[in-house]
C-alpha cells in the first residue's frame, strides 16, 4: 500500500527539530552535509505533505551515496508512482528486487503499480510471490483482492479479502471491500454484516453508511435504509447521492413529502438533474398535486428532451386532469420515442378512449396486444372497445384470447355475453353467463344492473338459476 516510512524515525517525532532540519536543508542543500538519517527524515517529511518531487530529490541524494539500498529504490518507485511516472516506477522497483529478490513489500508495491496500468495478471504474480515469502502478508492479500475485484473476479476477490480479514480483522479497508463484493454478488446479508464491521472500525465512513443503505433498500428494509443514508448525510452533508437514495427509500415508505424534501436537497447540491426532477414529479403526481408534478416533469425534459418517462408522466397528469387532448400530445411523443413499449401504447389507448376517439383507441389497443400478447387486461379492454364499435366478431376473438390467458376470470365471460347477445347467439350467451356465475357468484347481482332487459325475462332468469 505504498508504505514509505523508515524504520527509525524517533527523532522526527519532535516537530520543531524536523522543521529546523528541513529549513536547513532547503537553505543549504549544496553546502551542508546531511547524513542518511537526516535525509530519510526530510524525505518522509516531504512525502507526508504530498511534496513528491522534493522527496524524490532527497531519495536520489541518498541513492548517490547508497546505490545498493533496495529500500530506497523501492521508495523511489513509490514516489515515481505518485507522480504518475509508472514505467519509471516499475524500473525502480525492479532495481530494488534485483538487490533484494525476496522483499515482499517491494513485490506488493510493484503489483499495485502494475494493477494501475491494467496489467492484472502480472500484478497477481507479484502478490503471489510476496505471499510465498510471507503467507500472512495482509497487504499482499488485500491488493490481490482489489485486483481480482477490478477484473470482476468477485468470488476470488472475496477469498483474498477473507484471508486478509482473518489475519487482521481491524484492517482499515478490508471489510468495506468485502461488503462491496458481497453486494455485487447479491449476498445481501453478508454484505450488510461486512459494512457493519467496517463501520465498527471507522464509524465516520460515509461511503460505507451509504452502501449499507443501498443494500438495506434492496432488501426492502426501507426505514433502516433511510436511517443509514441519514448517517452518511450527517457525516457529509453535501453527499448528493445519499440525499437522492434517501428520497427513494422514503418514497418506498410512502413518505412522499419527505422524499420530495430529499430530492430538493439533491437539486441544491448538484443543480439540475433530470432523474431527480423526474422523481420529484412522480411524488407530486402520487400526491395528486398534478400542477406541481407537471412543473417538475417539464424541468426534467428541459435537462433531457429524450426522457421518455417524463413525457409519459406529463401525459398521465393531463389525463388525470381530464385534459385529454393535451395528454395525447405527450403520450404521442413518448410513443414516438419508444414505439416498442406496450405500456406507452396502453396509456395512449386509454386516453384516446376517454377523449371519445374510439377508432384511434382501437388502433392503440391493437398495438398493445401485438407487443404484449399475454396481457389479459389489454385483450379485455380491446374487446370492450370493439364491442362499442359494433365489431362483435372481432370482440369475441379478443375475449377468447383473454379467456385462454386466465380461464378462471369471471369478468371475461360476463362481458363476453354482450357480444354474443348482439350477434343473436342467445344459447352461447347463457352458457357464458353461467360460467361467470360459477366462477364468481357475486356476478348474479351485477347481472341485474348490467343486463336489465334480460333480468326481466323470467325464462332467462330460470335458465340462469337466478330464482332458485
Amino acid at each position: 500500500m505504498f508504505d514509505f516510512g523508515f524504520d527509525d524515525l524517533e527523532d522526527s517525532a519532535d516537530p520543531s527539530r524536523l522543521s529546523n532540519l528541513v529549513n536547513s536543508y532547503e537553505r543549504n542543500r549544496e553546502g551542508t552535509y546531511f547524513d542518511s538519517d537526516a535525509l530519510e527524515d526530510i524525505a518522509t517529511f516531504y512525502f507526508e505533505r504530498g511534496r513528491f518531487e522534493d522527496a524524490l530529490g532527497v531519495i536520489d541524494c541518498i541513492l548517490e551515496n547508497q546505490p545498493y539500498s533496495s529500500d530506497n529504490w523501492m521508495r523511489k518507485g513509490i514516489l515515481l508512482n505518485n507522480l504518475g511516472k509508472n514505467n519509471e516506477a516499475l524500473s525502480a522497483y525492479q532495481k530494488a528486487l534485483t538487490l533484494n529478490p525476496t522483499d515482499p513489500e517491494t513485490m506488493v508495491n510493484l503489483g499495485i503499480t502494475l494493477d494501475g496500468l491494467g496489467k492484472s495478471e502480472e500484478a497477481q504474480s507479484y502478490f503471489s510471490g510476496a505471499l510465498e515469502v510471507d503467507p500472512l502478508n495482509e497487504d499482499a492479500l488485500f491488493h490481490k483482492g482489489v485486483t481480482f475485484e477490478r477484473v470482476e473476479r468477485l468470488s476470488d476477490a472475496v477469498e483474498a479479502f477473507e484471508k486478509c480479514a482473518e489475519i487482521n480483522p481491524e484492517h482499515p479497508e478490508v471489510w468495506y471491500e468485502l461488503g462491496y463484493c458481497y453486494d455485487r454478488l447479491g449476498k445481501d446479508e453478508s454484505s450488510l454484516n461486512c459494512y457493519d464491521k467496517h463501520i465498527d472500525n471507522d464509524p465516520y465512513s460515509y461511503d460505507a453508511w451509504y452502501n449499507r443503505g443501498i443494500v438495506l433498500n434492496r432488501m426492502g428494509r426501507f426505514k433502516d435504509a433511510a436511517d443509514s443514508y441519514d448517517m452518511a448525510i450527517a457525516i457529509h452533508e453535501g453527499f448528493a447521492s445519499a440525499h437522492y437514495n434517501r428520497g427513494n427509500a422514503l418514497a418506498n415508505l410512502g413518505d412522499l413529502h419527505g422524499a420530495i424534501e430529499s430530492y430538493l436537497r439533491v437539486v441544491e447540491f448538484e443543480s439540475g438533474d433530470p432523474a431527480t426532477y423526474y422523481n420529484i414529479a412522480l411524488a407530486y403526481e402520487e400526491l395528486k398535486d398534478y400542477e406541481k408534478a407537471i412543473t417538475y416533469f417539464r424541468l426534467a425534459l428541459e435537462e433531457e428532451d429524450g426522457y421518455t418517462e417524463a413525457w409519459y408522466g406529463l401525459g398521465c397528469c393531463y389525463d388525470a386532469l381530464e385534459r385529454f387532448i393535451e395528454a395525447l400530445e405527450y403520450f404521442n411523443t413518448a410513443v414516438k420515442q419508444c414505439p416498442s413499449s406496450a405500456d406507452l401504447w396502453y396509456a395512449k389507448a386509454d386516453c384516446e378512449y376517454n377523449a371519445g376517439m374510439l377508432e384511434e383507441s382501437l388502433e392503440s389497443y391493437h398495438a398493445v396486444v401485438l407487443l404484449d400478447g399475454n396481457n389479459r387486461e389489454a385483450w379485455l379492454d380491446y374487446a370492450e372497445t370493439l364491442c362499442e364499435a359494433q365489431r362483435m366478431e372481432e370482440a369475441l376473438e379478443a375475449y377468447a384470447k383473454a379467456q385462454v390467458l386466465e380461464p378462471g376470470h369471471a369478468s371475461t365471460y360476463f362481458q363476453q355475453a354482450k357480444a354474443l347477445i348482439a350477434l343473436g347467439r342467445s344459447a352461447d350467451s347463457i352458457r357464458s353467463l353461467k360460467k361467470a356465475f360459477d366462477l364468481d357468484p357475486a356476478k348474479k347481482e351485477e347481472f341485474r344492473h348490467t343486463y336489465p332487459e334480460l333480468y326481466r325475462d323470467a325464462k332467462i332468469r330460470d335458465e340462469l338459476g337466478l330464482d332458485s
